[in-house]
């Protein structure tokens, strides 16, 4: 398998795994994603009000975890985190549906995004309604 390559990093005042929201639509404050200047071919077509998903690496995850209480709450009973959205896992892929709210030069402002400070960004993918096909 091949290395996976940052395109991208998550700029937010979410500096605490523990502070930040268990999703996006929970309270994630506004932040912005910088792409490697490299790939700005890449995002020549995305627009402000675009949903999109965002796939990151949860850098500072437990990849020894196979199993958690849903949403950190001990009352629940144990899960396998491939039935959770735990961002503790052996590959701690994060997949976050955000909004773009602005395009600046080698930059995505985005809401909703959970994701904290520094994080990886690894891919951007439309969000696709029944009859895109881009």
């Amino acid at each position: 398998m091949e290395a996976l390559r940052r395109i991208g990093t998550v700029h937010s005042p979410l500096t605490d795994p523990s502070q930040a929201p268990r999703q996006g639509d929970e309270g994630a404050p506004d932040a912005w994603i910088s792409l490697d200047p490299e790939l700005a071919e890449a995002a020549r077509d995305l627009r402000p009000e675009d949903a999109v998903l965002v796939l990151t690496w949860l850098h500072r995850a437990d990849r020894s975890v196979l199993s958690v209480h849903p949403r950190g709450d001990g009352s629940r009973p144990l899960t396998g985190v491939f039935s959770t959205r735990s961002p503790d896992r052996p590959n701690p892929i994060g997949l976050h549906r955000v909004r773009i709210t602005a395009i600046r030069e080698g930059r995505l402002d985005v809401s909703g995004l959970e994701a904290i400070d520094g994080t990886p960004v690894l891919d951007i993918k439309p969000v696709l309604g029944p009859t895109d096909e881009r």
